[in-house]
């Protein structure tokens, strides 16, 4: 799997939906230890939801990190005094510095080897400092697994059948708690979201996890279309309309970790 590109208008078509698991996230943090705290949230997107961190702490030096530059320029109308963006890619990424506050929404199941970047952030953090994050938790659900199944079949295999996001991108929720030291706070919770218009769920996945598979045939329109008809095809078996809209379930882990003072 190598990393997609993005498209932040397309990201952004369900922005209240996509922004809940953050506020959920942020209402779990606790008080941060510095009367100037500096946080930098890592994968911050389009920085739609970085800014709501300088108005919980109104003080703090902020810092979006992303690897995508269509991202980072949508984000950089965000940007003030105390509100910067920068590129980072996460899989090398290092603090150089203490932070009060790391802070990373739907952002590590994209990062090969996450798991064994927590210590060292946790190390980085000033006493009394956090580590929150929240990623998606749903690689099982139907809009993953078919679109793997469709990947998989003769037609696709050749071209999309390693692209994709692999089932290993999240771990058990008791795997986190170990490598957090075992006092994390971590949960999971699993939203319903009711979303309008015709064949939703496959707008909302273009946004994410279609991206590789529509990069890797972005050379060949013909294919693309076609896969992309195969896939829109199946999940609406899967995900039927309502006559309120369509319900896509989506379950999320979470984990709140503090340092000891």
């Amino acid at each position: 799997m190598t990393s997609p590109s993005w498209d932040p208008a397309q990201y952004l078509r369900h922005a209240d939906h996509r922004a809940r698991p953050f506020t959920d996230l942020l209402a779990r943090i606790p008080g941060l230890p510095a009367p100037r705290p500096r946080i930098a949230d890592l994968g911050c997107g389009p920085g739609n939801m970085t800014r709501l961190l300088t108005e919980r702490w109104p003080t703090a030096r902020v810092t979006g990190y992303d690897n995508s530059p269509q991202m980072l320029a949508d984000a950089a109308v965000y940007a003030t005094s105390n509100l910067d963006f920068a590129h980072a890619d996460l899989t090398t990424w290092v603090p150089t510095e203490p932070y009060d506050l790391l802070l990373s929404n739907a952002a590590l199941h994209w990062v090969p080897g996450h798991l064994d970047a927590l210590p060292a952030w946790l190390d980085a953090l000033t006493p009394g400092g956090t580590l929150a994050f929240q990623v998606p938790d749903n690689i099982d659900a139907p809009l993953h697994a078919l679109m793997r199944d469709l990947a998989n079949t003769p037609r696709w295999k050749s071209r999309l059948a390693d692209v994709l996001r692999p089932e290993s991108s999240v771990h058990a929720p008791e795997v986190y708690l170990s490598r957090l030291g075992g006092t994390a706070d971590i949960w999971q919770t699993t939203y319903l979201h009711v979303l309008p218009g015709t064949d939703p769920v496959l707008d909302w996945v273009k946004g994410t996890g279609l991206r590789p598979a529509l990069d890797t045939l972005a050379d060949d329109p013909e294919a693309r279309d076609a896969f992309v008809a195969e896939y829109r095809d199946l999940l609406r078996q899967a995900y039927p309309a309502q006559s309120y809209g369509t319900v896509l379930p989506f379950r999320r882990l979470f984990a709140v970790a503090t340092k000891g003072a």
